[in-house]
């Protein structure tokens, strides 16, 4: 019985073992499921060029990526990012505002190390904004900076052959173009639209005012609070004396497409706006951005008008970023890899200038002789990064108190003396840094 037993379970157990083989085998043979991406990013990158390059890195790797966008300027889409970035299985890839950096590091990996070639072909101006701790929490996806937009005709019309080099140039030619075309029956042209609505779009603005008049950066590279000096009080008493002058008065609600279907409705001589310049150290390409339609009118584009310390253009952009929690991170950093070697790729070869709409580029002191090489190297020289990185966690509390105290100054509340000395205060509580004059 015994034996009978035995033999019994050898003949079981060897059929167990068969069973398991071929259920093993069967499993190898089964086709693995394609690896689908989580990637959430902003609506104004839905454009026909980066959904194409994302249907080419399904193509070439087989692996699928699902997006999900979402308003970048959405006042919760910071929460939403660190709410989605703590679940493993929400997302992989995001896009980030540079600003957001310090706050959502702890949850992105260092790119550094991983795409060190690729990085090394970047423009070194552009990744201290995504740096935190030495940590790359982000490449660049779009490099917008703050910039002049312009209509050539009316410049040569009244006489002009260049952009206005400095704040003093821009204010006599608005002025006088303002006047010549009111004369002719235009009674809402305007000399100068920009941003002046309380958002971070007049934090760029104001910090271009007074960074070329040496007002200093809101919270300087050694963590001091320099917004209470002469220069930064004269530049925003300069934004005021625009409004109902070369500005209209509701100038200081518009945001950026405010001043665009003004500019673009044929009522403004100039326009503040964002330009998409080179990612890459041997880029030359330089597009406007956030524009859908073309102009109708001769129009270029230069650098923001200067001070005594020259020309300063605000760095912008957003730029992608993998989750720490990813359970993908080898796909996610694949696919970023293919974006970064595309794009810079594109701007080495001055391509990719589907939303492009001026017909000329120029850089002083000639707007009839364009280069975009020069202006491209101008603009790079001019770069200013808000204070988001050396503020941390605490930028979102200082660009608000930035923007009221600026705002106030604009729309009359308070003289830009008391607006100065009362934000020094409130900054150094925010940030418990001390008050020191501009570097």
């Amino acid at each position: 019985m015994q034996l009978s037993s035995g033999r019994a379970f050898k003949r079981s157990s060897r059929r167990a073992l068969l069973l398991f083989g071929i259920t093993l085998s069967a499993c190898r043979q089964a086709p693995r499921e394609p690896v689908t991406l989580r990637y959430i990013y902003s609506w104004n990158e839905d454009r026909p060029k980066a959904r194409a390059l994302l249907e080419q890195f399904t193509k070439e790797t087989g692996i699928r990526v699902a997006t999900t966008p979402i308003p970048q300027y959405s006042r919760d889409y910071l929460d939403l990012a660190r709410k989605l970035l703590k679940d493993s299985s929400a997302v992989d890839v995001l896009n980030i505002d540079l600003i957001w950096s310090p706050i959502l590091e702890p949850d992105l990996i260092d790119l550094r190390s991983e795409l060190a070639a690729e990085i090394s072909r970047l423009e070194p101006q552009i990744l201290p904004s995504y740096t935190v701790n030495e940590k790359l929490v982000a490449v660049p996806f779009n490099v917008p900076l703050g910039g002049l937009e312009y209509r050539t005709d009316l410049l040569r019309e009244y006489g002009y052959d260049h952009a206005p080099k400095t704040w003093d140039e821009l204010e006599i030619m608005a002025a006088k173009i303002q006047a010549g075309e009111r004369a002719k029956g235009k009674k809402d042209f305007w000399g100068y639209v920009w941003q002046g609505a309380p958002g971070e779009a007049l934090t760029c603005n104001a910090l271009e005012w007074q960074g070329a008049a040496g007002g200093g950066r809101i919270i300087e590279q050694d963590r001091t609070v320099s917004v209470n000096n002469p220069a930064a009080i004269q530049a925003w008493k300069r934004a005021k004396s625009w409004i109902g002058r070369i500005s209209p008065p509701g100038v200081v609600a518009y945001r950026e497409l405010d001043s665009m279907l003004v500019f673009d409705g044929g009522r403004a001589a100039f326009n503040r706006i964002w330009l998409l310049t080179p990612m890459s150290r041997n880029g030359h390409s330089l597009r406007i951005g956030l524009r859908n339609t073309p102009t109708v009118f001769k129009t270029s584009v230069s650098r923001m008008p200067g001070g005594p310390r020259g020309s300063v253009g605000t760095l912008g952009g957003t730029g992608t970023a993998v989750s720490v929690h990813s359970t993908h991170r080898k796909e996610a950093l694949e696919l970023v890899r293919f974006q970064l070697r595309a794009l810079t790729l594109a701007s080495e070869k001055d391509s990719g200038a589907d939303d492009a709409v001026q017909t000329e580029f120029s850089n002083p002191p000639s707007i009839s002789e364009p280069s975009v090489s020069s202006i491209t190297s101008d603009l790079r020289a001019s770069v200013v990064a808000r204070p988001s990185v050396a503020t941390g966690s605490k930028y979102k509390d200082v660009s608000r108190a930035y923007i009221d105290a600026v705002h106030s100054v604009l729309s009359g509340k308070k003289g830009a003396p008391e607006a100065a000395a009362e934000l020094e205060k409130e900054l150094t509580k925010i940030t418990g840094f001390a008050a020191g004059p501009p570097q």
